[in-house]
């Protein structure tokens, strides 16, 4: 997970996944054709899996993707080399994926990929998002590094971890955040986490505002498999 900056304008000082906004470069045709295991999706489909995959590199520096013909995730010093020299360009618009997956030779890795959840900002609000998750094993090799920008910190951290943190007051994470936590804190492994979301569909969560006798709650669909269906606005 990684520490939004303080002095930024949306959600500064979170605690989030790494995570941001489709780029028109993310649905480029020669992105398309160095993506593994996106024969059976749709270009939507595949331009979200490379947005997952692209973000995830600029905010940690992980990066899923191969050498073309080799089987194995990138190692160490090879994503170590591609962070310093394309992660602020790629940050700042100055190139697309497309660019370093050409000059690089490499594929994308979209199969380690699994649907985790969909959060769809709730209606009354002025600024809307339409968020995917994804779940990936990283690769062992690689290592996490904040970008020292936009995310002032990096780190590995159980979800029982994290939400004893957000507990005691001693982290801000958003509802959708909060949630997604405490469903992968139901798995004591990786694997196990990843096995689940596998063989279950992903239910988009829309939170509606409703009116309870004790005041106003949020609801969402049982089916998210939340444990929860409502709570209040802000908790």
């Amino acid at each position: 997970m990684v520490t939004r900056h303080h002095e930024i304008d949306f959600m500064p000082g979170a605690l989030v996944f790494p995570g941001g906004k489709l780029a028109k470069d993310d649905a480029d045709p020669r992105v398309c054709a160095r993506c593994s295991g996106v024969e059976n999706l749709s270009l939507e489909q595949i331009a979200l899996r490379v947005n997952a995959i692209r973000e995830v590199f600029e905010e940690s520096g992980i990066l899923l993707a191969r050498e073309r013909g080799s089987s194995a995730l990138l190692g160490a010093e090879r994503a170590t080399q591609l962070a310093e020299r394309y992660r602020q360009q790629l940050a700042i618009g100055a190139i697309g994926i497309a660019d370093l997956l050409e000059a690089e030779d490499l594929v994308l890795a979209c199969e380690e990929l699994v649907p985790f959840a969909r959060w769809i900002t709730p209606t009354f609000m002025s600024r809307r998002f339409d968020t995917y998750f994804y779940l990936a094993a990283a690769p062992a090799a690689q290592i996490a590094v904040h970008d020292g920008k936009e995310m002032v910190e990096a780190q590995w951290i159980r979800p029982a971890d994290a939400l004893a943190e957000q507990a005691a007051g001693k982290r801000t994470i958003v509802t959708a955040t909060l949630l997604n936590l405490h469903k992968l804190n139901r798995n004591s492994t990786v694997s196990a986490a990843i096995e689940r979301a596998a063989a279950r569909p992903v239910v988009t969560v829309t939170p509606e505002l409703v009116q309870r006798t004790g005041g106003r709650m949020l609801l969402i669909p049982e089916a998210a498999d939340y444990g929860v269906t409502e709570f209040l606005p802000g908790s």
